[in-house]
């Protein structure tokens, strides 16, 4: 057997320089740039009754300021930095980008979740626009200069999405594209939307077959009801589309397609959610420690209760092992694999544990968790959506048991 040199033996959980450095200039960016927006903006930020119209929609000033984060952001580098540099990205790994959106969310400062690219930014799929469409679509996105979304779930079809009852036809030259989006995250401020649309019938492509992806602009499409999700009031909407006419100079990627072609980095944005989720119950765990040092009962502080206490040393467990569950996860797709089971169980994992903390956090602050100048209600409220997007808990448990051999 091989004598030991002491060095590292293929697996390392130590944060790499140029990571390193991206946190510290994260840091900075928004010490400098993204608190004195935040800071100007003050409880508009946080209050969703001063920060929305009476129909939910974000108020103006609002809108501006989340625009001029992103495009700082973008000027900065960090915006679309996991992109490859051919389109006008870093080029950064999978590792630090989950790393960098962990740091982020566990900061706890208003608009932080504008400074690496959301669903409105840019994403590898958009990353596949080629000719025209890189300068009408994908520069201006990565350049935060317009917005789009990601036009897939529909009134009856979450989770089961190749039964889409949108549809595109063609009509000569021209696709005719008739349906309804609904959840449709930055639908009322896009400047477009890539919307999935079925394009072959399923007896003829297959269930995952013959569903193409469109550029769809914002005069192209009406916006329905504002849907108004506790915790995410104004951010997503109902779209309806009525004969809308679109060359094929409007298909992103290849016809019939799509549907493979987001499956292939489904992993990348369960790895980005987990991140968030797990930086989210670091911060919170922050603010459980120090209240429950502070908050006196009974004659002493209220984290010498074991029921405070085990709360908290068990949140601090099950962050550590989402965290590790993140690392491997955001490892095995920069090894060059899909990371099917490791990405859900991360998104299961993760999601759940900012969940079960966020109730928790709450109960330690007892009366004072439920004011709604602390933030904690808020993250409940985030915790519980993040339950649900980028594939429910139960499509997180059935992909992981398909891994496994196990029928469904």
């Amino acid at each position: 057997m091989a004598e030991a040199t002491g060095g590292a033996s293929g697996v390392a959980f130590d944060t790499d320089e140029e990571t390193r450095l991206i946190q510290q200039s994260l840091d900075d960016f928004v010490e400098q740039e993204v608190a004195p927006i935040a800071d100007e903006l003050g409880e508009t930020l946080t209050n969703p009754r001063l920060g929305h119209e009476p129909d939910g929609r974000l108020t103006d000033e609002v809108i501006e300021a989340i625009q001029e984060v992103r495009q700082k952001s973008a000027e900065a580098g960090f915006y679309a930095m996991n992109l490859p540099e051919d389109v006008g990205g870093e080029n950064v790994s999978t590792v630090t980008w989950y790393q960098a959106n962990k740091h982020l969310a566990s900061k706890g400062t208003p608009l932080t979740e504008q400074v690496l690219a959301g669903p409105e930014g840019p994403k590898p799929l958009l990353a596949q626009a080629e000719g025209g469409q890189i300068e009408r679509y994908l520069d201006p996105v990565v350049r935060a200069e317009k917005s789009t979304g990601f036009g897939q779930t529909e009134p009856s079809v979450g989770s089961d999405s190749p039964n889409m009852a949108t549809r595109a036809e063609r009509d000569g030259d021209e696709w005719v594209l008739n349906g309804t989006k609904q959840w449709i995250t930055n639908a009322p401020y896009a400047d477009f939307l890539q919307v999935f649309a079925r394009t072959t019938p399923q007896e003829e492509a297959g269930r995952y077959g013959g569903i193409t992806c469109f550029l769809i602009e914002a005069d192209e499409y009406d916006i329905g009801t504002l849907n108004n999700a506790v915790g995410s009031e104004g951010l997503q909407a109902e779209v309806h589309f009525d004969n809308v006419r679109l060359s094929d100079g409007r298909v992103l990627g290849e016809v019939d397609n799509a549907f493979y072609e987001a499956m292939g980095f489904l992993s990348l944005g369960r790895v980005e959610i987990g991140a968030q989720a797990i930086g989210n119950t670091e911060w919170l765990l922050d603010q459980a420690i120090e209240y429950a040092n502070e908050r006196e009962a009974f004659g002493r502080p209220i984290g010498e209760f074991q029921g405070v206490s085990h709360k908290i040393a068990e949140g601090r467990a099950k962050a550590y092992a989402a965290d590790a569950a993140g690392l491997r996860c955001a490892w095995t797709i920069d090894q060059g694999e899909q990371a099917i089971a490791d990405s859900s169980v991360l998104k299961w994992f993760a999601t759940n544990t900012f969940w079960e903390v966020a109730d928790d956090v709450v109960q330690i602050h007892g009366g004072n968790g439920l004011a709604e100048e602390n933030g904690l209600m808020d993250r409940l409220h985030e915790a519980r959506i993040f339950r649900i997007v980028e594939g429910t808990d139960e499509i997180q448990l059935n992909t992981i048991a398909g891994q496994e051999g196990l029928g469904q």
